[in-house]
């Protein structure tokens, strides 16, 4: 800075010779120089309080536009915040086709204790024992006296249970915000949704995982924030499955079986519109797995996915279909039944004698073992083989289900004619009830193939041709026979031309080879109806015994048929089929007069 001097030697020399004091040249430039001070520092404190407007002006408009956010959202409860990964409570709905709640999220507590923060931790004890009669009073005490800092009581309590703790008055009892799984409808569908249970869990909220079926399935999906908790919607329909779950449960009991389970499904779509599987269990207080013994005795085990059983009879209609697609027989081609039909030492019978020879529509009306083998040989062991591998009957099925791989085929070790023999009247290869249904909607439904989904689709299925549409319709005009005048008689429901095909096989022992002489697996497999074939439905029932009579009668036609049809009659109105009733046409008409 260069500073001006007060007395400038030029001027004062000036002054004096002009006859000027030189002191009042001194007086101006001070004036001067505390103008021009007087000036800058106007300037900085004009610019202070510029920058001081400005900065409150955004402040303020900040706190507006906040406030005008604030005031247009919808409130929210204040989350805690967490360090780490935050452990994510949500998960999306589970509903049926109709939009119904099958699984759902309920808000809940949890309670724990601080036992530090407790003063009197023996009545504390005693008090929660009267609320939760499951927990041992003794070892609450020891860990509220011990040196532990935090304790888990309940992961999970009810609204009355919560107030009933805080009624206590412990300051060291406290409860922690989280969601259960629930399941309004109790057991129904229990083996489709499966369960769920707590994975990571804080004092603020809770991890809910899938355990089993299509909870497990879709766990990712179900926990997903990207999908803003749109409803996982599934091909179920509630009230069919909670009919077919009642019926079932009535023809089990009636029947004496051990376990039964039944699928229908749409033979366009694949949709499975119900899964049944007995003895079931509640989802919302899921059983533990059985850790000895076998487990198909567990109400946790599908018998619909992961129960493999011969299937006995219902297999004859596929080899019936394949021969007739290969041009080697039609419906009324004569088939030698003369038996027993001899393979080395094998010897294959028929429950009874049907004489020398039947038709094939009679091979399988009147179910002959022998028939069905000897068109077998005519077919051979390759494209048996081939033809079942297109139905699916080698693979487990692609349902959406964690449990479905654990459903897998078992195969002979060796595909030979005495194997491609018996596995045409369904002995010989195990599968599920599921791969039933899925074959059985293939080869009917005009012939292509279908595979089950427990998803809801839109249109139905585009599979591969697994038969020529002919001979779709001469396989299920010979599954009509059947109940009309064959071993499905009790199948018949008026309105709905039940077409179906029943299947009765020893039951294999668990050790050692061999069958059971007085246990059996018993099963309907049907399509109605006939006319304008919709659904399939197998209904599959482990050793039943109908006494009725006066001997034990084990038989499919006499156990399983029945309880299908009861199934079909209950439940066809609620899948909008209106029963065809044949009118009587008026002999004549009289007019009278007044």
């Amino acid at each position: 800075m260069i500073r001006t001097p007060l007395r400038p030697l030029a001027t004062v020399l000036r002054a004096r010779d002009g006859g000027h004091d030189p002191a009042l040249i001194e007086a101006a430039n001070k004036r001067r120089r505390h103008e021009a001070m007087r000036d800058k520092a106007r300037l900085r404190a004009e610019g202070r309080l510029l920058v001081m407007a400005a900065m409150f002006f955004c402040a303020f408009l900040t706190i507006g536009l906040r406030m005008g956010t604030l005031a247009t959202s919808e409130p929210e409860e204040p989350r805690a915040s967490v360090s780490g990964n935050p452990i994510i409570g949500q998960r999306a709905d589970i509903v049926d086709r109709n939009g119904r709640i099958l699984a759902t999220n309920l808000q809940t507590y949890s309670l724990y204790a601080h036992p530090q923060d407790m003063i009197d931790p023996i009545y504390a004890a005693a008090e929660l024992v009267h609320i939760f009669p499951e927990l041992d009073e003794e070892k609450l005490l020891e860990n509220f006296t011990s040196d532990r800092k935090f304790l888990w009581v309940r992961k999970q309590i009810s609204p009355e249970q919560r107030q009933a703790v805080h009624d206590i008055g412990s300051p060291g009892l406290l409860f922690g915000p989280r969601e259960m799984r629930l399941y309004p409808n109790g057991p129904i569908a229990a083996h489709v949704l499966g369960g769920a249970s707590y994975g990571r869990e804080g004092v603020a909220s809770a991890e809910v995982i899938g355990v089993a079926g299509v909870e497990r399935q879709f766990d990712a999906l179900l926990r997903d924030p990207a999908n803003e908790g749109a409803p996982l919607e599934l091909s179920l329909d509630l009230t069919v499955q909670a009919t077919s779950e009642q019926v079932l449960a009535g023809g089990m009991s009636l029947m004496n079986a051990k376990g039964a389970t039944s699928i229908l499904m749409d033979i366009h779509t694949g949709e499975v519109i119900s899964l049944v599987s007995l003895p079931d269990f509640d989802p919302n207080s899921r059983p533990a797995v059985l850790t000895e013994g076998d487990q198909s005795d567990s109400p946790l085990f599908n018998r619909a996915v992961q129960g493999v059983y011969e299937l006995g009879s219902t297999f004859k209609i596929f080899t019936i279909a394949q021969a007739m697609d290969l041009n080697v027989v039609n419906p009324n081609t004569m088939i030698d039944t003369t038996g027993p039909l001899t393979w080395g030492r094998f010897k294959i019978r028929d429950f009874r004698n049907y004489g020398p020879e039947l038709s094939t529509t009679d091979v399988i009306v009147k179910s002959s073992n022998i028939g069905t083998a000897r068109v077998a040989m005519m077919i051979g062991a390759e494209r048996q083989r081939e033809f079942l591998d297109g139905l699916g009957f080698l693979e487990p099925t692609p349902i959406e289900m964690i449990e479905a791989p654990t459903g897998k085929p078992l195969l002979p070790r060796n595909w030979s004619e005495i194997s491609t023999m018996t596995i045409s009247y369904g002995h010989g290869l195990s599968s599920s009830p599921l791969h039933l249904a899925a074959g059985y909607a293939s080869l009917l439904n005009g012939g292509t193939r279908v595979e089950p989904t427990l998803l809801k689709q839109d249109a139905p299925q585009q599979g591969e041709r697994v038969v020529r549409e002919a001979v779709s319709r001469r396989a299920l005009d010979m599954l009509r026979q059947v109940v009309v005048r064959g071993t499905a008689s009790f199948g018949e429901v008026e309105g709905y031309e039940v077409a179906g095909k029943t299947g009765t096989a020893d039951k294999p022992l668990e050790r050692g080879g061999g069958y059971y002489e007085d246990k059996v697996i018993a099963t309907f497999a049907s399509v109605f109806p006939a006319s304008d074939p919709k659904y399939v439905l197998i209904v599959t029932m482990d050793e039943p015994v109908e006494t009725s009579g006066d001997e034990p009668r084990r038989t499919a036609g006499w156990t399983a048929v029945p309880v299908a049809a009861e199934m079909i009659r209950r439940v066809a109105p609620l899948l909008d089929l209106r029963p065809e009733v044949e009118t009587i046409e008026p002999i004549g008409v009289t007019l009278t007069s007044n």
